[in-house]
This record gives structure tokens, C-alpha cells and sequence, in this order.
């Protein structure tokens, strides 16, 4: 069965990030009284960096929470591509700045070796993320799930039992590395955040029946409605 996607639709790029951010804020906050820790994992690309600005701004203990990317490109966190890099400049400042930060992305031989550097590091945290925040591109990617992705049906095997998986893909530009569908659906707090038309004409092709593009597998296999945040105007890239 396919869980269906439940539509919030703003005005401008500015009222979503507000609005994403105070809900993901109080999900840490419930984490953190719960458990006394949260998880949270983000995307990287062009899109959240409002959203980024708006959650550091928050008032929460900060200190007590984890935060990790959903996916990274193989690359060092000075390089401009790097998600580390963006997260660092715009969500790990202001009240945010005692957060911890977890990288994917390490200075292993091969991005199979970083992968495997980095499931350990994150297996410390707790099997469960509390929130994962996706972002998706104009072909339907999410995370690092590219439709020519050479093991793409193991990167969204619901059964999948890895935490982090090293991904080859032509048009991803690089070797990355990402959270497996199985880690990313079973978030306490899973949303989808994307603006422009393109992307909500490319999201709505993969929610009809028959479509097979990989975001189509996080809606098939989300324990939960998928909150989409939504905002027209310019299409980002994820």
C-alpha cells in the first residue's frame, strides 16, 4: 500500500522554513524529554538552507541533541558540494552551535570504507532517527537513491539492515554515501521539503499507481502520511 502525502502549502520559501522548523524543533524537544537525546538527520542541496537558518534559531538543549545527514557527497567538507559544509555555515551556528555533529563523510580510502567508518560512528546514537528531513531532486531522487544507481535495490530494500551505504551513480556527479530507505522510513518524524512546481509535478507523477521513480519508495514504505512542505516560486535542486 502506498502511504498517501499530506500537503502544507506556503506562500513563500520564508514561512515554510519557519514553520518546518518550529515542528521539528518541538519533535527534538519531545525526544529529548522522552529519551534525553534527539537524532536528527537533514539533506543537503540548495533548498534548506532557510530552513537551516530558521531551526538554529531555536530555543532548545541543543547540547543534548545529535544531528547527521541524510546523505553526503564523497568529498571533504571544504569542498563547496559538501552537505557537511552547508550544514556547518547554516544550521550550526547561533543557538544551535552546541549541537553535535556526526559526518558521513571521512577520509577513508574508498567511499566503501568511509561507509563503513561511518555506520559505526552513527550505531553510538541509537538505532532510531527522532527526525529526517528529505529533500528531492527533479528526477525523483532522494537521499542518494539515483535512479541509475548500480544497487539501488538494495539502497531501498525496506529490510535493509546496513546504516550507511556507499552509492556509484553516473548522475549523481560523484561517489556518495546515504542512510539506506530502511533507516530513513522508520523515523520518529519523516517529512518531505521541496519548492518550485517542477518538483510538485515530479511528486505527484510518482505518488500515481505504476510510477517507479525512488522517491516513489519512500511513500510506498513510510509507517505514516509523509508530511510534503511545499512552496512554489523557484525550483531548488536537492
Amino acid at each position: 500500500m502506498v502511504a498517501s502525502a499530506d500537503w502544507r502549502e506556503f506562500s513563500s520559501s520564508e514561512a515554510l522554513a519557519e514553520t518546518l522548523a518550529d515542528d521539528v524543533a518541538g519533535k527534538l524537544k519531545q525526544a529529548i524529554r522522552d529519551r534525553g537525546s534527539a537524532l536528527l538527520a537533514v539533506s543537503g542541496g540548495s533548498t534548506p538552507g532557510r530552513f537551516f537558518d530558521a531551526l538554529a534559531r531555536k530555543n532548545l538543549d541543543w547540547k543534548n541533541v545529535v544531528v547527521t545527514l541524510v546523505d553526503e557527497r564523497f568529498v571533504p567538507p571544504s569542498s563547496e558540494r559538501s552537505n557537511e559544509r552547508l550544514v556547518r555555515e547554516r544550521l550550526l551556528t547561533s543557538e544551535a552551535r552546541l549541537a553535535r555533529f556526526v559526518s558521513l563523510y571521512n577520509d577513508a580510502g574508498s567511499v566503501e570504507d568511509a561507509a563503513a567508518q561511518a555506520e559505526a560512528g552513527l550505531a553510538l546514537f541509537g538505532p532510531v532517527l527522532d527526525v529526517a528531513i528529505l529533500g528531492m531532486g527533479t528526477d525523483g531522487h532522494t537521499a542518494s537513491f539515483f535512479p541509475d544507481a548500480s544497487n539501488l535495490g538494495d539502497l531501498t530494500d525496506p529490510a535493509q539492515p546496513r546504516r550507511v551505504m556507499a552509492v556509484h551513480a553516473k548522475s549523481a556527479g560523484e561517489p556518495r554515501l546515504t542512510l539506506p530507505l530502511s533507516r530513513v522510513v522508520e523515523a520518529g518524524f519523516l517529512a518531505l521539503h521541496i519548492e518550485g512546481s517542477e518538483k510538485r509535478a515530479v511528486l505527484e507523477a510518482a505518488l500515481q499507481p505504476g510510477d517507479a521513480k525512488p522517491i516513489s519508495a519512500i511513500f510506498a514504505h513510510a509507517v505514516r502520511p509523509v508530511p510534503v512542505y511545499w512552496a512554489g516560486g523557484k525550483d531548488g535542486q536537492s
